[in-house]
C-alpha cells in the first residue's frame, strides 16, 4: 500500500514506515536482552566504587520495611505449592518460568529456614488437574531442596488450585494451635481445573485460620485475589525477574498474629544433647545407621538434625541458637536514616572502621567526585545515633539483626 506525497517526491511505503517504527521501539523479546555491563561506570580514578554504592543503595531501599513492634508467630507451618502446568514453559521470564521458579524456590527455602529456624515447610506441585505432595512438613531445608532436584519435574496440562489447597489444608489442620498455618502458591497459569466449588474451599481455609499468599507469573486472576483477601494473605503479579524474587522474599518474615490467636500459650520444647558415637546406630527419624546426631530430652531417641519434632514422643526439639534467630522478628532493628552532609561529622564507620568519603568540592558547577553531593554515605541509627556505612547497614538488617552501637551502649550502661 503506497501513497504519493508530492509529484516531485518519491513513493513512500506506509508499511515500511510502520516497520521502521517498530524496529526503533523494539520487540518485547528484544527489550528483555540487557547489556548489564553498560551499568558499570568508572570514576575519575578508574574505580567502580560509585557504581557499587549506587547498586547497594537501591538494594537498601528494597530492604526498608515496617519495623513496628507487633505480635508475630515465630513457629510457622507452610506449604509451598508450585504450578507445573504447560503455562510454566513460557519464556517471558528468563530462562523460563519453570527454571526461574525452581531456582528461586531453592533460595526461598534456604532463606525461610535461616530466618525461621523453628518452622516447618512442605512442597506440593499441581499439574494435569491433580496435586502431588513431594514433601510433607519438615524442619530440614535440604529435604525440600533435594526433592525439587531429584524429582522428575515436568509440566503437563492445567493445574488444580482446589486439589492443591485441599491437600495442604488436610495436613495443616493437624498442626498445633500455637503455630501459624500458611500456604504460598506460585501460579503461572490463568486457569484451574477443579473438581468442585473452590469457594467452599476458601471458606474452609478462612474458618481454619489458614493464610494463603499467591505470586502470579502471568496476570491478575480474580479468584486468587479474592482468596488472598479473605484469608488475609498477599497477592502480587511479577513484573520481571527481580520483582519475582522480591515478592517471594516478602513472605519470609512471619505475619502478625490474628486476634483469634492472640492468647498467649506455653509451648513445651526440648533441648537435646549432641552425640558423636564410634559405632553407628539407627536414628528414629530415617531408620538409618548414623554415628552423629542428637538425643531427645524426653525419650532418649536418636535424631539426625535440628529443629524437628521427635518421631517417638512428638516433643519439639530445638537448640538455643534457633530460638535466638527467631527472636529478632519480634524486635526488629529500626531502619537507619541517611545522614545529610550538614550532619556528616564522623570520619569512620562505627562498625567496620572504614573511612567515610569526604564532602566533594563543587568547581564550575561540577564536583571533583562522581558521588552525589546529596549522599554522604553515612547512615544513622535512630536509637544510638551512631553512623554506619551502607555495607554495614545492609549486613546489620540482613544477617545479625542487632545494632552494634545499641549493644555497646547497653553494655556500657550496665
Amino acid at each position: 500500500m503506497t501513497k504519493i506525497i508530492n509529484s516531485n517526491e518519491e513513493l513512500i511505503d506506509i508499511d515500511d514506515e510502520a516497520q521502521n517504527a517498530n524496529q526503533q521501539i523494539g520487540y518485547a523479546w528484544e527489550e528483555e536482552y540487557k547489556r548489564s555491563w553498560d551499568v558499570l561506570q568508572e570514576d575519575e580514578d578508574g574505580g567502580l566504587k560509585h557504581t557499587v554504592e549506587h547498586l547497594q543503595s537501591r538494594k537498601r531501599k528494597r530492604l526498608e520495611r515496617d519495623t513496628s513492634i507487633i505480635k508475630r508467630g515465630i513457629i510457622r507451618h507452610m506449604f509451598l505449592i508450585i504450578d507445573l502446568s504447560e503455562a510454566m514453559l513460557e519464556k517471558d521470564l528468563r530462562p523460563s518460568r519453570l527454571d526461574l521458579t525452581l531456582s528461586y524456590a531453592e533460595q526461598f527455602i534456604l532463606e525461610f529456614f535461616d530466618q525461621n529456624p523453628i518452622s516447618q515447610l512442605g512442597v506440593i506441585v499441581s499439574k494435569s488437574g491433580v496435586a502431588e505432595k513431594l514433601m510433607g512438613l519438615t524442619g530440614n531445608p535440604m529435604d525440600n531442596i533435594n526433592v525439587l532436584k531429584k524429582k522428575n519435574i515436568d509440566t503437563d496440562g492445567e493445574p488444580s488450585l482446589q486439589n492443591a489447597l485441599e491437600m495442604a489444608r488436610s495436613s495443616l489442620i493437624h498442626v498445633p494451635a500455637h503455630g501459624s498455618r500458611e500456604i504460598l502458591i506460585i501460579m503461572g497459569s490463568l486457569t484451574s481445573c477443579d473438581p468442585g466449588d473452590i469457594n467452599e474451599t476458601i471458606d474452609n481455609l478462612v474458618s481454619e485460620n489458614i493464610r494463603v499468599s499467591i505470586v502470579g507469573l502471568a496476570a491478575e486472576v480474580q479468584i486468587c485475589k479474592l482468596m488472598c483477601k479473605k484469608t488475609k494473605g498477599t497477592y502480587g503479579v511479577v513484573l520481571n525477574e527481580a520483582h519475582f524474587k522480591d515478592l517471594l522474599f516478602e513472605i519470609i518474615p512471619p505475619p502478625p498474629v490474628s486476634i483469634v490467636k492472640s492468647k498467649s500459650e506455653l509451648v513445651v520444647m526440648g533441648f537435646p544433647r549432641g552425640v558423636n558415637e564410634s559405632m553407628p546406630s539407627l536414628c528414629a527419624c530415617h531408620s538409618k545407621p548414623v554415628s552423629g546426631g542428637y538425643i531427645c530430652a524426653r525419650c532418649n531417641s536418636k535424631i539426625c538434625d535440628l529443629p524437628t519434632d521427635c518421631p517417638i514422643c512428638e516433643l519439639t526439639l530445638v537448640s538455643s541458637p534457633h530460638l535466638a534467630r527467631s527472636y529478632h522478628h519480634l524486635f526488629p532493628v529500626a531502619n537507619f536514616e541517611e545522614v545529610p552532609w550538614s550532619s556528616a561529622f564522623t570520619t569512620h564507620c562505627y562498625s567496620c572502621q572504614m573511612p567515610f568519603q569526604t564532602q566533594p568540592q563543587v568547581v564550575k558547577g561540577r564536583s571533583n567526585n562522581v558521588t552525589s553531593i546529596d549522599s554522604s554515605g553515612r547512615y544513622n541509627c535512630p536509637k544510638c545515633k551512631k553512623h554506619f556505612c551502607i555495607e554495614c547497614d545492609t549486613f546489620i538488617h540482613e544477617v545479625i539483626h542487632n545494632c552494634p552501637g545499641c549493644l555497646s551502649t547497653s553494655e556500657n550502661s550496665t
